[in-house]
């Protein structure tokens, strides 16, 4: 053990922990969630970056040396690469306004920079984590920023994951095109479309909220690095604040990046997250529609809808033999309740802050981090276990289109409603078909009839052209980043 002081006295440290006094205590007073903030990588790499953004800047200004800034900046580029994130021990729900994170950031880069130098763990005097690895900063500044650059990470992890979701509900509506089935309103037969229809709308809906999702990207561009404890800037050099935003440009790859124009403002404002919160769930509220449909289209399979049929992934019941379950929208269903509520998390933490500062990001970053990641893999188990192997059980619905009477309502420009009803409630009390009442009628030919009958004239797939594909060499190169991704988060 080494022993490390501190206002409140002094802690016996593990030899062999790059943490130190201000985690420990941390760790101690916060075990609440039994999750450490290392579980969100996204998170601990971007604070690694704005760290390393903070000891180049410190140097271009002057008030950093070259030596404990090239320590600094060494010992973050460990962090961003991957390395020591099992040393970011903190409870993701902490109190501090996320104070507990960015000293467990500030002493770890503390002690592997000491580790570079040759120096012993705690050898604060050489490089100390408060007057060097944070010099020019505070927390106010730096997690707000940190968790904005995370959440970018986020959403691009997650509009990819979409995109390949959406891709695979457009393949299925390219493969359904043909296949006439009865369209619903209210759960009660309405008229005929196709299945390729339904599975393009299922496509185009999530197109939409990937273009929602990156409309919230330049709000998360805005930091207030500079702004230090409430955006007065007070202990770091006015050129510091444009000088970390340039170095941070750089080191992230994110150019958008820009430094608030109203630093009081935007230290206390946590606005985006709301955003970001908002347009998640309501991404998360529509896949969840999705999923009620593939499970009402899927019901059955003797005594339901039965027009398609779900991949059997595991067996479904523990005492009916032979019983499968939509076991995979449902998990899907799932994880949308969970965002739901999470938006009612962020919304009363945002209101929640009181005059310069919101003491509550971390439970905000806690749930967007979490439900981003839940959105990416169950959108992801989705296309994989559910969506690309669905099939189409084409003579159950082309049996329901031809006794349904909703058929005849393409045909009101021909008959008139009046005689069309008079149709509809004859086939319905007869059992006949509306296709033979129709020529009994006498209006319309059998070779008009077949014409006004036809996929085409009943759905109008003429006028749907397809979204357009992924191909797949892009297809493979995102399934590649999204499965690093994945190991980086489980590892």
């Amino acid at each position: 053990m080494r022993i490390e002081r501190d206002s409140l006295g002094e802690l016996g440290i593990p030899d062999d922990a790059y943490w130190g006094i201000n985690t420990a205590r941390a760790v101690e007073n916060f075990r609440i969630s039994r999750r450490e903030i290392s579980v969100y990588s996204d998170l601990i790499v971007a604070y690694a970056q704005v760290k390393q953004a903070a000891a180049r800047a410190n140097l271009e200004i002057g008030v950093l040396d070259h030596e404990r800034a090239d320590l600094i900046d060494r010992a973050s580029q460990d962090i961003i690469e991957g390395r020591l994130h099992d040393q970011f021990v903190v409870g993701v729900i902490q109190g501090g306004a996320g104070t507990s994170t960015n000293m467990n950031v500030n002493e770890v880069i503390a002690n592997r920079a000491l580790e570079l130098a040759g120096r012993p763990f705690g050898d604060y005097s050489f490089i100390s984590p408060n007057d060097h690895v944070n010099r020019s900063q505070s927390t106010n500044d730096t997690y707000p920023s940190a968790v904005k650059l995370s959440l970018i990470a986020a959403v691009t992890k997650m509009t990819d994951e979409l995109r390949l979701l959406r891709h695979a509900f457009a393949e299925k509506g390219r493969e359904f095109r043909d296949v006439l089935k009865v369209g619903r309103t209210q759960l009660q037969d309405a008229v005929p479309m196709t299945l390729g229809q339904e599975f393009r709308g299922f496509a185009t809906t999530l197109a939409e909220d990937i273009d929602r999702l990156e409309d919230v990207l330049p709000l998360l561009m805005e930091l207030n690095l500079g702004a230090t404890a409430i955006g007065t800037g007070i202990a770091a050099a006015p050129e510091y604040g444009p000088a970390v935003i340039r170095h941070l440009r750089g080191i992230s790859g994110f150019d958008g990046l820009s430094l608030a124009s109203d630093l009081i403002e935007a230290t206390s404002d946590t606005g985006v997250f709301m955003s970001m919160s908002s347009v998640m769930k309501r991404a998360a509220m529509k896949l969840s529609k999705i999923c009620n449909d593939l499970r009402l289209l899927s019901s059955g399979p003797q005594a339901g809808f039965a027009e398609i049929v779900l991949p059997p992934v595991q067996a479904g019941s523990s005492i009916m033999p032979g019983k499968v379950n939509p076991v995979i929208p449902e998990a899907v269903n799932q994880v949308a309740f969970v965002i739901a509520g999470a938006d009612v998390t962020v919304s009363m933490a945002s209101e929640a802050g009181q005059l310069q500062l919101n003491a509550f990001e971390p439970v905000m970053a806690h749930v967007l981090l979490q439900n981003s990641t839940w959105l990416r893999r169950a959108s992801r188990t989705l296309r994989t276990n559910c969506v690309e192997g669905i099939t189409a059980n084409e003579e159950k619905m082309r049996a329901d289109v031809d006794r349904s009477v909703g058929v005849v309502t393409a045909l009101l420009p021909v008959l008139g409603y009046s005689a069309a009803t008079r149709i509809a409630k004859e086939a319905l009390r007869t059992g006949r078909s509306v296709r033979d009442l129709i020529l009994e009628d006498g209006r319309v030919t059998p070779e008009a009839l077949d014409e006004l009958l036809s996929p085409v004239a009943l759905s109008g797939i003429q006028g749907t052209g397809p979204l357009p594909p992924l191909t797949p060499e892009l297809i493979a190169r995102m399934e590649e980043e999204l499965d690093a991704a994945d190991l980086r988060d489980d590892s």
